[in-house]
């Protein structure tokens, strides 16, 4: 008798639907609360429920071995505890854009590249901000927003359908032009960047097509689209962080000295050191629930080449 084959988990299953109706069910609840207790909810409900049932929580632990194996199961899974905790947070801070930017307007804001920021705005030179899913990585935007600025971005869509329907509608809430990653949405930020605008692009995102270098000590393709849209408009590259504060609610925006124009593989292997830096200091901020690298799928190429 054939044995049946094991039926695998697809982007907009029921899986992705449970998820997405647990998420929006605890939304709609949690921003009727105040700030300080929404954000305790909805951190402790991805970290003990969301995550486990997506499997985010394995992913993250997963990711965590093959970066730093020598790290205890246990410890393992505390810090992908940490890490679920402060998604969680993160999802309601960004569902709520008024009190997000209110909260950004008096926030601390920091780094060597406020003030070439500044000077750009003031002579009509474009800039590319680059970041990681790291902190809150939408509260910088929304700290420059809250004082004037306009910034667009690229997104990466996410896996479960449902949940991007209004992932996406929430981004454009902050400030537009917001675009989908993607020929198009490419197109549509090199145009606003062109015209003397401002953007955000996430860099640390698997893809294969991307050249492989160094990530936290393993490989790890990466796309150069944020370096060579930054040589084609002149735009400044300027790394920045949202780094959320120990009261759990607060955050620091930092703003990192731009990237100097050059070859664009070294100015992407420029912006990964800076986000590893924040990641070394902070590792339970960094999502490590995001599929950066394939471990499974690379130790399976390693046993295969040692052979039997």
């Amino acid at each position: 008798m054939a044995k049946k084959k094991k039926r695998k988990h697809m982007p907009g299953g029921w899986q992705d639907w449970i998820t997405d109706r647990i998420l929006r069910g605890a939304i709609w609840l949690a921003l009727r609360l105040p700030i300080r207790q929404r954000l305790w909810v909805m951190g402790r409900l991805v970290r003990h429920v969301v995550a486990p049932l997506a499997g985010y929580r394995q992913r993250a632990m997963d990711n965590l071995a093959h970066v730093w194996p020598d790290m205890d199961i246990a410890d393992q899974r505390r810090l992908a505890d940490r890490v679920a905790d402060n998604a969680g947070r993160t999802m309601i801070d960004n569902y709520d854009v008024p009190c997000l930017l209110h909260r950004m307007e008096t926030a601390c804001v920091s780094g060597e590249g406020l003030a070439h920021i500044e000077a750009a705005k003031a002579s009509g030179r474009p800039v590319l901000f680059v970041t990681g899913h790291f902190g809150n990585f939408e509260a910088p935007r929304a700290a420059l927003v809250s004082r004037g600025y306009r910034i667009g971005g690229l997104y990466r869509p996410m896996s479960n359908p449902f949940f991007n329907a209004h992932y996406a509608a929430n981004m454009h809430a902050l400030s537009d032009p917001v675009f989908e990653q993607g020929r198009r949405g490419t197109m549509g930020l090199i145009k606003h960047i062109r015209e003397g605008g401002m953007g955000v692009l996430l860099f640390d995102v698997y893809d294969s097509a991307g050249n492989t270098f160094d990530f936290m000590g393993q490989p790890a393709p990466t796309l150069t689209s944020a370096a060579d849209i930054a040589l084609k408009t002149g735009a400044l590259m300027v790394p920045f962080f949202g780094i959320r504060q120990p009261d759990g609610i607060s955050f620091e925006a930092v703003f990192e000295a731009p990237i100097d124009h050059g070859d664009p593989v070294d100015m992407m292997q420029a912006a990964t050191r800076r986000l590893e830096a924040r990641i070394r200091a902070h590792p339970e901020q960094w999502f490590w629930i995001h599929r950066r690298w394939k471990p499974k799928r690379q130790r399976k190429r390693a046993a295969a080449k040692m052979g039997p």
